[in-house]
């Protein structure tokens, strides 16, 4: 069963394990693999934090920058010069908990100072270390993924030979790193990023064997949405995908799902609660 466990963020602490939590993609980017250029005007990133707010997420995770496989990294000024207005717009509209997809330290920092709770670190501390330390002063949540290489190396990697075992262990070394410079544990959650340097079959692999991460004892998350190894014919066909590797996730022990579609990845994510509750009770 799903360990519950409270997951320890800036302002609040959040009740994990009995319901799964959605948290919200709002990417503010020109061009992320999905929803490019959709939210970069400040004005319609609200409104669309807003309109998933009440279609059920319990986080907004709000990216500026492009991790989609080939893409360039980018400088800490032009991503906050895409994120900063947004988090502006956004201060104190949300009774949700605002997130931060970001491994840059000076991102991070500014971000947290606009209130945000959650800073979503896609290269598991491995681009820029110092950024646990800013986490830690700010008493901030934390979400540590796994990416192997970077996003414009991904196609010339070769499969991992025992991806799992890998993930748990560069998750695992990447948490000491982080509570070594103070990080609480009760504030990190890991995520073993899918699509993140991982090959096809292999990403539906970490999906089956997710519980082996549970001895962590972290809150863990899953972001499988619109996932290349998901993809389809049509977007309703790679949603449709999307919901059966969510569900997929939350029966194999995940506490928080990363989606694009929320309202309907809610509904999938409340069947999956309730088949885990039915086991339990049963």
């Amino acid at each position: 069963m799903r360990k519950t466990l409270f997951w320890k963020l800036k302002q609040r602490a959040i009740l994990l394990g009995e319901r799964t939590a959605v948290m919200g993609v709002l990417n503010v980017t020109p061009d992320s693999f999905s929803d490019g250029g959709r939210y970069s005007d400040p004005d319609r990133a609200f409104a669309r934090a807003v309109e998933m707010e009440e279609q059920g997420a319990d986080i907004i995770d709000i990216g500026a920058e492009s991790t989609r496989p080939g893409s360039a990294p980018i400088s800490a000024d032009e991503e906050w010069h895409r994120l900063g207005p947004v988090l502006k717009r956004l201060k104190d509209r949300l009774t949700i908990p605002v997130s931060v997809d970001t491994y840059k330290a000076e991102v991070a920092e500014r971000a947290l100072e606009l209130g945000v709770e959650i800073i979503n670190d896609p290269s598991g501390l491995t681009f820029e270390p110092n950024l646990a330390r800013v986490v830690s002063n700010r008493d901030a949540g934390l979400v540590v993924s796994h990416m192997r290489g970077r996003p414009e190396t991904w196609a010339k990697l070769a499969p991992l030979k025992d991806p799992v075992a890998s993930i748990r262990r560069d998750l695992d070394a990447a948490v000491s790193r982080a509570r070594h410079v103070g990080v609480d544990k009760a504030r990190i959650a890991i995520d073993p990023g899918l699509g993140f340097g991982k090959r096809g079959d292999q990403n539906s692999l970490i999906l089956g064997k997710l519980r082996e991460l549970a001895d962590l004892d972290l809150a863990v998350m899953i972001g499988p949405s619109r996932k290349q190894f998901l993809a389809h014919g049509t977007p309703q066909e790679t949603a449709f995908a999307t919901a059966a590797a969510v569900t997929a996730g939350i029966l194999a022990g995940a506490h928080i799902v990363r989606v694009h579609d929320v309202r309907e990845m809610r509904a999938a994510a409340d069947v999956a609660d309730e088949i885990l509750k039915a086991c339990a009770e049963s």
